[in-house]
C-alpha cells in the first residue's frame, strides 16, 4: 500500500489581535500572571469571520503552496468543534469555495487533538486507494464560546485556521507521515467541556494539566517508536498549544534537547483543533525546519482524546 505525505502547508488568522493588558479591562488579571501562567502574549480573535471562512482561507494557501489544483483533491477533512452549523458541514463549504469537485467530504471532533485525528484518517484513506490527494484543515472560532468574564478561560482561547494538503507517495518512496498512536480517556471527558445549546468553555485546568503532563510523554514516544525515528532524531516537535507549562513539562519528558519546540501559544494562545497546523504552517514558512525532516505532531485535549504522528517537513 502506498503511503502519504505532507507537501504544503498554509494558515489564518484574524487581523484583531487581543494583548493581555485588554483582557485584564475585562476580569481581574494581569500580562505578568498571563503569561506566567499559561504562556500567552496575546491571542487573535475573529469578527464576522466563520469556522469555514477561516478554514478556506487556510485551505486555500496550503493548495496554492502545494503545486496542485482544485481539480487534483478528492478529499477535503475539517477538525473543528466550535463550528456552530450543523448542516452542511464545514468540510463541503471549504470544498465548494475552494472549487473542489465531488471530494469526500467530512467533519470530525476530537477537539484539540483533531488535526492529528484527521492527519491519521486521512492516511488510512490514502493506504486504501479511497483517495490520493486529500486537505486536512484545523480551524476554531473559540471566541464563540468564550465566556468574556470567566477569568479562568478567557485568557486562553482564540481563533485560527491551518491546513495541510496531504498526497499519495510513490511505490519507491518513503511514508512522509507515520503510524498514528491515538486513543483517550473517556473517564475523564468531562474536564475540557462545551454543553448545552448556549455553550461556554469550562474546563478543570488542574486535572487536565496533571493528565498531559504525566500521561502523554509516553504515548508521543510511542509515536517515534512505531515511526522508526528516535526522539534524538526529531527536527522539531509541535504539540498541541495548550499552555505553555504543559508544552514544557512535556518536551522535558521526550528528552529533545535539539529538537524546534513550537511555542506559537505565545502569540496566538489556544487555538484547539487549529493549534498544530498554524504552529506548523509558521515554522514551514520562516524554513526553520528543513524539508523532509522528522517532526513529531502531538495534540491532545477535549474528550480527553490524543493522537500523534511523526511527519517528514514539506
Amino acid at each position: 500500500m502506498a503511503g502519504s505525505r505532507i507537501v504544503a502547508m498554509g494558515h489564518y488568522q484574524p487581523s484583531r489581535v487581543v494583548t493581555n493588558d485588554e483582557i485584564a479591562q475585562m476580569v481581574d488579571t494581569s500580562d505578568e500572571w498571563i503569561r506566567d501562567r499559561v504562556g500567552i502574549a496575546t491571542r487573535r480573535i475573529a469578527g464576522d469571520e466563520t469556522v469555514a471562512d477561516m478554514a478556506t482561507a487556510a485551505a486555500g494557501k496550503a493548495l496554492a503552496n502545494s503545486g496542485l489544483t482544485a481539480a487534483d483533491i478528492d478529499m477535503v477533512v475539517v477538525a473543528t468543534c466550535s463550528s456552530v452549523d450543523r448542516s452542511p458541514n464545514v468540510a463541503c463549504r471549504v470544498a465548494a469555495k475552494l472549487g473542489v469537485t465531488a471530494p469526500a467530504a467530512y467533519d470530525l471532533n476530537t477537539a484539540c487533538s483533531g488535526f492529528a485525528y484527521g492527519l491519521g484518517t486521512v492516511d488510512h484513506a490514502i493506504r486504501a486507494g479511497a483517495a490520493r490527494n486529500a486537505i486536512v484543515v484545523g480551524a476554531e472560532k473559540l471566541s464563540d464560546f468564550t465566556d468574556w468574564t470567566d477569568r479562568s478561560t478567557c485568557i486562553i482561547f482564540a481563533d485560527g485556521a491551518g491546513a495541510a494538503v496531504v498526497t499519495a507517495t510513490a511505490d519507491d518512496e518513503p511514508a512522509g507521515i507515520g503510524p498514528v498512536v491515538w486513543g483517550s480517556a473517556p473517564e475523564k471527558s468531562d474536564a475540557v467541556r462545551i454543553e448545552g445549546w448556549q455553550p461556554y468553555i469550562a474546563q478543570e485546568g488542574q486535572s487536565v494539566f496533571r493528565w498531559a503532563t504525566t500521561a502523554l510523554a509516553p504515548l508521543a514516544l510511542q509515536a517515534c517508536e512505531r515511526a522508526g525515528v528516535a526522539p534524538s532524531e526529531l527536527a522539531a516537535f509541535v504539540p498541541h498549544q495548550a499552555n505553555g507549562r504543559i508544552i514544557d513539562g512535556i518536551a522535558k519528558r521526550l528528552n529533545i534537547p535539539d529538537a524546534i519546540i513550537a511555542k506559537d501559544i505565545v502569540e496566538s494562545g489556544n487555538t484547539s483543533a487549529a493549534s498544530i497546523p498554524l504552529a506548523l504552517s509558521k515554522l514551514v514558512e520562516r524554513r526553520e525546519v528543513p524539508s523532509g525532516a522528522p517532526v513529531l505532531l502531538f495534540g491532545f485535549g477535549g474528550g480527553l482524546t490524543y493522537a500523534g504522528q511523526v511527519v517528514r517537513c514539506p
